[in-house]
């Protein structure tokens, strides 16, 4: 699928991953609209790709409606991907017993997989007026999961489990949309500086890479050859 002459919609893409990507798919020659919350960075780059940026949070369908009328407006909608998220460090029991919050769960869940799922599905509407290729295909989406949808660390339960649901969720609406053209995907980064890490993580990054690294049962036995560790 050629991006000359269309565009991607890219979210989280005013910083980290979706600020690198969106940069290399401009580069590829999209027209890349950028949704995020942080109005003041979304410009810059926007601007600096020539783009346009929406502001939009992931879990409002209207917001993210005007994201995909933007982007088809300009330009067949080709290409999404979904890098908007947020992360949360908590024990399930903290050293005084008392239980992970429901609320900041909850909070994690829809961000994390409920946005993913907003996106795609109206993403996908966008996409499936498009003409098909010479391959028959209309579009693709591309999903952000983690490697702590597969190994996740202690106090990841919020994190793991939402980004286990956007694993979970790729099949199905591959299965769904493949008769539409749109191909489904979803990545699992390792460990990225991004600033939703570096605002969490701190100082705290190396010690849950050493953890994925011991052999013992605390992490996978390979995690420091192959990068498995949380985006």
């Amino acid at each position: 699928m050629t991006l000359e002459n269309t565009t991607a919609l890219v979210t989280g893409g005013a910083s980290g991953m979706g600020e690198a990507i969106a940069r290399r798919l401009a580069d590829a020659g999209a027209t890349v609209v950028v949704l995020d919350r942080d109005a003041s960075k979304g410009e810059k780059v926007a601007a600096d790709l020539d783009g346009r940026f929406v502001p939009a949070d992931v879990t409002d369908e209207t917001d993210v409606s005007a994201a995909v009328a933007a982007a088809t407006a300009l330009a067949p909608l080709r290409t999404c991907v979904h890098c908007a998220g947020i992360g949360w460090a908590e024990r399930t029991l903290n050293r005084a017993g008392s239980p992970h919050s429901l609320e900041t769960f909850r909070k994690v869940l829809d961000v994390n997989l409920v946005g993913t799922f907003n996106v795609l599905r109206l993403a996908a509407s966008g996409m499936s007026a498009n003409e098909p290729d010479d391959g028959g295909e209309r579009g693709v989406i591309i999903n952000t999961a983690s490697a702590a949808a597969y190994d996740g660390q202690i106090g990841q339960a919020a994190y793991s489990a939402s980004k286990g649901g956007v694993v979970a969720l790729t099949l199905t609406t591959a299965r769904d949309l493949s008769a539409v053209g749109i191909r489904v995907c979803t990545i699992a980064p390792g460990l990225v500086d991004t600033p939703l890490r570096v605002a969490r993580d701190g100082a705290g990054a190396q010690s849950l890479h050493e953890r994925r690294s011991r052999p013992d049962g605390c992490g996978h036995p390979h995690a420091a050859q192959v990068g498995r560790v949380e985006e």
